[in-house]
């Protein structure tokens, strides 16, 4: 099916988290669909670069070195616009896989204020933003840990959750509104930098996660399931979205070859 192209009054897309992985490549895929594209991330480097390639391929894009957790200096980015079509909350991740009884609080902390409070601040400061437009639509890309535990993910697990509740309650706060609401959840998806981050970059542990599995998901895979959401016709909201690799069945029960 193909894409509808964004109106004229929705075409800038924020994408948050836009320094890698699932975030740079729902930057690329937004901006072949038409948006212009704002990449925000903490590393300016990588969104600066990024925004150069979608320039020089002829798109259009900028970049905003942002820490979302930073409510000033969310409130400030958001002073720029005075309408936007598109948000999507992609900033997070996970640290470390500690059972509860010795999770570290630190971790868990920064887990919550990533994943959690920083898609409250950019949600918050942007939504009269999206309002405006007349067709808006805040993507909060979750995780299927956000739908269920598993051993070891505890501090993960209620980050994600956290996300999950905070799109749906939004979804029912805002009905009525000419904002649509989208959560996406993926499971194991393999990217450059997730796994090695959570690991504290220790390499054999990050390659254990997907050690067997044929073919996880991919950043693109994401991205194109991201994109295909946001350009559905503006009555069509795709409450939430649910993909995992084919070998995944479960967050626990996953298919690896020998």
């Amino acid at each position: 099916m193909a894409t509808a192209a964004p109106s004229a009054a929705s075409r800038i897309a924020v994408v948050t988290g836009a320094s890698g992985g699932i975030g740079a490549a729902t930057a690329r895929q937004l901006a072949r669909a038409g948006y212009r594209v704002v990449l925000t991330a903490r590393r300016k480097d990588r969104i600066e670069a990024l925004a150069e390639e979608l320039n020089t391929a002829g798109h259009s894009a900028a970049a905003y070195q942002l820490d979302v957790t930073d409510r000033a200096a969310v409130d400030e980015f958001a002073s720029a616009f005075r309408t936007i079509g598109v948000l999507v909350n992609n900033a997070g991740g996970a640290l470390g896989a500690d059972p509860v009884a010795s999770g570290d609080p630190a971790d868990w902390r920064t887990m919550y204020e990533t994943n959690v409070i920083g898609t409250l601040n950019v949600t918050q400061a942007l939504l009269p933003r999206l309002e405006a437009s007349g067709d808006g639509v805040v993507v909060v890309v979750s995780s299927t840990a956000g739908h269920g535990t598993y051993e070891g993910g505890a501090g993960y697990v209620a980050a994600k959750h956290g996300a999950h509740v905070l799109a749906e309650t939004l979804r029912l706060e805002i009905v009525g509104k000419p904002v649509r609401v989208v959560e996406i959840a993926p499971g194991m998806v393999k990217t450059e930098e997730f796994a090695l981050t959570r690991f504290g970059g220790d390499t054999d542990r990050a390659a254990k996660v997907y050690e067997g599995v044929a073919e996880p998901l991919t950043a693109d895979d994401v991205a194109e399931t991201i994109t295909w959401a946001v350009t559905r016709p503006s009555h069509v909201n795709v409450d939430l979205l649910v993909l995992r690799p084919r070998a995944q069945a479960s967050n626990t029960k996953v298919h690896r070859e020998s």
